[in-house]
């Protein structure tokens, strides 16, 4: 694989260059943002590291996506798809054990049956499908199948993660229509799905902090 092919797979990118893609690149802030916030409300309330470990992540999608957005080549798509997959595992993890009360088999079992939709979803759909945006649609179901159980349970942090789902939903919407419209919308738009992205991981960060402090003793 050469690692520095060129990338030209958004509407705002029309040729090579560091500044090709100017709102994709500056709207990663709202990642920093979400991080530095939720770093700060850690800090305050004495987290512990597994909720800072999954405010790191959430720095280091802002860096990847960055870079993707200015070198647009194959080593910075690795740096973008990276980070992400490892919070979507991690965090799933984490709400699962801390919120849900699950034992670490279910766990791993329910991480398993993540992995296998996405494999599937990545593999079984045609080529261009939802501009790239179908390896995704696990993790939200995920997300709103973890968000109503939590709903059932009457945990605080359901109103978090509903939000998120939900909002989730709508910023794929936007990363599907980025091709799709690039007639009409010169600018595309993906950097709609970075900013409605860096809200969604403040929800869930925020839920981490104030709802996931220490884990519940797991049920029978």
């Amino acid at each position: 694989m050469d690692w520095f092919a060129p990338i030209d797979a958004y509407c705002e990118r029309l040729g090579p260059g560091l500044l090709a893609e100017p709102l994709n690149a500056l709207s990663n802030a709202g990642f920093f943002i979400a991080a530095l916030w939720a770093a700060s409300a850690a800090r305050r309330r004495g987290s512990e590291p597994i909720i800072w470990l999954l405010i790191a992540l959430v720095f280091v999608i802002g860096l990847g996506s960055l870079a993707l957005h200015t070198f647009a080549n194959s080593w910075s798509a690795l740096a973008d798809v990276l980070p992400i997959t490892l919070f979507i595992y991690g965090y799933l993890a984490f709400a699962l054990r801390c919120f849900l009360a699950f034992d670490w088999w279910k766990v791993a079992v329910s991480m398993a049956v993540l992995f296998a939709a996405t494999f599937a979803a990545e593999r079984i759909t045609p080529p261009g499908f939802m501009n790239g945006s179908g390896a995704y649609l696990p993790a939200l179901v995920a997300s709103v199948l973890v968000s109503l159980q939590l709903l059932r349970n009457g945990n605080p942090a359901q109103l978090n993660l509903s939000l998120a789902s939900s909002i989730f939903f709508v910023s794929l919407i936007f990363r599907t229509a980025d091709q799709v419209l690039c007639s009409l919308v010169p600018i595309g738009t993906h950097f709609i799905w970075h900013i409605l992205n860096g809200l969604v991981l403040a929800l869930y960060l925020e839920a981490a902090i104030r709802y996931g402090g220490r884990q519940p003793q797991p049920g029978p």
